[in-house]
């Protein structure tokens, strides 16, 4: 995959959560915390970019998920 695409791909609070293994809230929290950045759709959901996601899931000692293919 191009790390470039692989860079803009939006995340759902439920996928982050299922990366993580915590609850959906938990994401929100961190992201009203500072901790993730979310991103608005235009409906007002919340998205959160899959690099940061992956880095933050290789600081807190977890694995980033690896592209297959």
């Amino acid at each position: 995959m191009d790390e470039k695409l692989r860079e803009e791909t939006l995340l759902t609070p439920g996928e982050v959560a299922a990366r993580f293994r915590v609850d959906p809230k938990t994401v929100t929290r961190w992201a009203n915390a500072g901790k993730l950045t979310a991103v608005r759709t235009l409906g007002g959901h919340r998205r959160y970019r899959r690099s940061e996601v992956d880095e933050l899931l290789v600081a807190s000692g977890m694995e980033a998920e690896r592209p297959t293919g």
